[in-house]
């Protein structure tokens, strides 16, 4: 490895804010917080909103979308669309080929 090229890693806490599980772990980033580990050292906190602990992925939890609300908010801000509209809207097959 080149000296001089690569930054300085050191111990960091990283925080998941919504299930409040925090991992001990090395990092290059800082923060400006500061916490005490379980050894009774403290070291730079990091708060973050995903982690493996919380992640629907990980975690094997499904999320259910409101897909209701998403279709009024679409049909609110363009408009909603008749079922006439929707059908000449379909183009008709050219027949090309």
């Amino acid at each position: 490895m080149r000296s001089g090229i690569h930054p300085d890693y050191h111990p960091v806490i990283f925080e998941d804010v919504s299930t409040g599980t925090r991992f001990l772990t090395r990092s290059t980033a800082l923060g400006t917080r500061t916490a005490e580990w379980t050894d009774g050292q403290s070291y730079p906190l990091i708060t973050v909103d995903v982690t493996s602990d919380s992640h629907p992925f990980w975690t094997g939890a499904n999320r259910v979308l409101d897909t209701q609300g998403r279709v009024e908010k679409f049909e609110r801000k363009y408009g909603k669309r008749s079922r006439a509209q929707a059908n000449s809207a379909v183009r008709p097959d050219r027949g090309e080929g």
